[in-house]
């Protein structure tokens, strides 16, 4: 039989596809989507678009001839999706993705009970186009967000085997793999559910494996950042650790994220990125949630001006999407068009800020890690995980002169003189 796997979504997911397609390559043969019998659809249920968006492929897969193996988030919070697909199993299922596909040609099953399933020590099986291993930390989060259907779908934190982890990553290294991206929906809540925050105890251990690799530590909650700072800092001296902060604040005014339950403040959020400035040049990335029901025009501006005073690098801009079963879904929702109003004010301010936080690289020799290959050139990234693109070979470390930018990448100067780079910049096209 010939299996494939599409995959949507966060790293969690990404991560859990290299278990699956480990169990899978022991008895049904990979394939391409185009070949398969069976296609395993890793979803997501983040918004609405993204499940209307993975309803309709699951429509295009079965009218292909396909059969269906519904895996992911919307195995748990989407009865329409589990009513299209020929089987499903949850994310803490995974181990048993054999069995799900084999009951496809025989009435299905639904395997969606809740297990405390350690995926540390389950074998993976990455792709092998870059030099990127996805390693999971634990299994779903503490937070109570009003707006959030993904807790339905991974349920309270579990967090995993430190010591498995830090063979996980073992592992990943052995067979060439050179940054390391740790990943669970909060990172920074990791080990709470053993009565202790272990995240910097895990950056440290796995800061003392040795050889030439990058670590990306994954989102974590400005709550649980501040409540293990100085530590955390430590832990962050280390040249193996990226000085790269995902810390998603969601809202600029008080009166909102109290709303949304997010259980921190702005301030808390301002504590933490001046303290990580304060010791290190980093990459701040945040997320903001706009036209939430209860944002007025007063609140947006505030969070307007949070970005315009903070000057994050990556900001993940998402308009509000009504989830089924969440606090949320029962609030009158803000009108579309002002939504989308605000959501363009607030894209513009961040290419903005973008370009400006980049410019004062251009000229400068930084040394790179490249992680993974585009069409004719590579993408790395600096010590802060900040992209450039250059050329190369995968893995390999080396100094780059910068001779362009853009809002969200850095340019090789050495790549000026190809004809095809230059086309591209000047049709303003992106090069990411």
């Amino acid at each position: 039989m010939r299996v494939a796997i599409e995959t949507y979504g966060c790293t969690m997911n990404q991560a859990d596809s290299d278990i699956m397609r480990a169990f899978i390559s022991r008895e049904f043969t990979l394939s391409s989507v185009e070949d398969a019998d069976v296609v395993v659809v890793n979803s997501c249920g983040v918004i609405d678009f993204t499940e209307r968006k993975i309803l309709k492929r699951i429509l295009e897969l079965k009218n292909a001839g396909k059969k269906i193996v519904l895996a992911g988030c919307l195995s748990r919070i989407s009865k329409q999706a589990i009513e299209l697909a020929d089987s499903t199993i949850s994310p803490d299922n995974v181990d048993k993705i054999v069995e799900t596909i084999n009951s496809v040609f025989n009435c299905g099953v639904k395997i969606l009970s809740w297990r405390d399933l350690d995926k540390s020590c389950i074998p993976k099986l990455r792709s092998r186009d870059n030099v990127i291993a996805i390693v999971s930390i634990s299994e779903g989060c503490l937070g109570r967000c009003s707006f959030c259907a993904t807790k339905f779908a991974r349920g309270k934190l579990r967090s995993f085997s430190l010591e498995g982890i830090v063979r996980d990553v073992e592992n990943a290294l052995k067979s060439g793999f050179k940054e390391i991206q740790l990943t669970s929906q909060d990172t920074g809540c990791y080990g709470l559910d053993k009565g202790e925050f272990l995240l910097p105890k895990l950056l440290e251990k796995i800061s003392k494996i040795e050889g030439e690799f990058r670590v990306r530590v994954g989102m974590m909650n400005p709550q649980h950042a501040k409540k293990q700072l100085e530590a955390l800092l430590k832990a962050f001296e280390s040249e193996k650790i990226y000085k790269f902060l995902h810390l998603p604040v969601q809202h600029g005014d008080n009166k909102v994220l109290e709303d949304m339950k997010r259980d921190h403040t702005v301030e808390d959020f301002l504590e933490v990125v001046e303290e990580f400035r304060r010791n290190f040049e980093i990459t701040l990335s945040t997320d903001i949630i706009v036209g939430y029901p209860t944002e007025t025009e007063e609140s947006f501006w505030k969070t307007y001006e949070l970005i315009e005073e903070v000057r994050p690098d990556i900001v993940n801009i998402t308009r509000f999407s009504k989830r089924k079963g969440t606090p949320a879904e029962r609030l009158k929702e803000t009108p579309g068009w002002i939504v989308k109003s605000r959501s363009r004010e607030l894209t513009e301010l961040c290419v903005r800020i973008g370009l400006e936080n980049n410019r004062k690289f251009l000229g400068k020799e930084i040394e790179v890690l490249i992680t993974s290959s585009g069409r004719k050139w590579m993408l790395s990234r600096t010590n802060s995980y900040r992209a450039v693109i250059t050329d190369g070979k995968l893995g390999e470390i080396k100094k780059v002169k910068i001779g362009a930018f853009r809002h969200n990448y850095l340019l090789d100067e050495e790549l000026l003189n190809k004809d095809e780079i230059l086309k591209k910049l000047k049709n303003g096209e992106s090069l990411l």
